[in-house]
């Protein structure tokens, strides 16, 4: 996990999977199996309680755009502008456990 970006209104964190392949015991011949590696963004609007998590084709849309943020340097405003298009998806109420 990798916390992007926190304010007053939304936190965006990076989910990381583990990367790579499980490796055979020293006496095991079979090939390893691979493993799914996936990742995703959590996206928190902390004035509804509710989160959305993006994964596949849309985390991938989400990088793209954390990555014209890093060229573009946005302001708080516009970033922010962004990611609330983004809550309209979330239907998931945040809960702690």
């Amino acid at each position: 996990m990798h916390m992007l970006y926190d304010s007053d209104s939304f936190v965006v964190v990076h989910m990381l999977a583990d990367a790579g392949l499980s490796a055979p015991a020293s006496n095991d011949t079979t090939p390893p199996e691979p493993q799914l590696v996936r990742h995703g963004f959590e996206i928190v609007d902390k004035r509804s309680g509710k989160e959305v998590y993006l994964d596949g084709s849309w985390a991938e849309m989400f990088q793209q755009q954390i990555q014209a943020w890093q060229r573009e340097a946005p302001t708080q405003e516009e970033v922010e502008d962004i990611l609330d298009r983004y809550t309209g998806l979330a239907q998931n109420p945040v809960v702690v456990h």
